[in-house]
């Protein structure tokens, strides 16, 4: 009888997961379109999350951390799906082996591909700051440091990562961000 009770109740539990999932889903299909507005919301929750860690002076550990995937994050989004420099050596030793020709004029259109698609950067950067915004509710988080001294790791890391990415962006002249259709004279 008791085994009857318990495959009843997981069976109950996986309807409920299953309707959250689904609902879930739906939500995140309403809110896709609305690019916009998943941003502004985000902020919101950003500044929210500043103000909080400002106000009780501590969680600088979360925010630091939480910094630090932030980073990791925005690169993953400025960076191709493809890696050019993987896809150069590739070409570059097919045409040491003799096995194709390549002229300074074959270059062809290929679209920037993010290796992070923007709706999945704008998941994990919301995601991520309610986690740490939860987190600053607990005082196991609280770790005492010299807060100062993250600020000025977390600047110079910053500055090294950029520059390294955007060193990356002009050798294999690539830009990650879409300005739009070419607009022609008007007439």
């Amino acid at each position: 009888m008791d085994f009857e009770e318990d495959q009843t109740s997981s069976s109950q539990f996986d309807v409920y997961r299953h309707r959250a999932e689904v609902t879930y889903r739906k939500f995140l299909d309403y809110i896709t379109p609305h690019i916009i507005a998943r941003w502004i919301a985000t902020y919101v929750i950003i500044i929210i999350f500043m103000a909080r860690i400002l106000v009780v002076e501590g969680w600088y550990i979360v925010c630091y951390a939480w910094a630090i995937f932030l980073l990791n994050m925005f690169l993953r989004f400025l960076t191709p799906k493809i890696d050019p420099s993987i896809e150069q050596d590739i070409q570059n030793d097919s045409v040491e082996a003799g096995t194709g020709k390549m002229d300074e004029n074959d270059e062809e259109f290929k679209p920037f591909i993010r290796r992070l698609p923007e709706f999945r950067f704008w998941l994990k950067t919301t995601v991520s700051t309610v986690v740490a915004l939860f987190c600053s509710l607990f005082s196991v988080f609280d770790i005492p440091v010299f807060w100062p001294i993250l600020v000025v790791y977390f600047i110079i890391l910053f500055m090294v990562t950029m520059r390294r990415q955007i060193q990356h962006m002009i050798k294999y002249r690539y830009l990650p961000f879409d300005l739009g259709k070419t607009k022609y004279g008007s007439k």
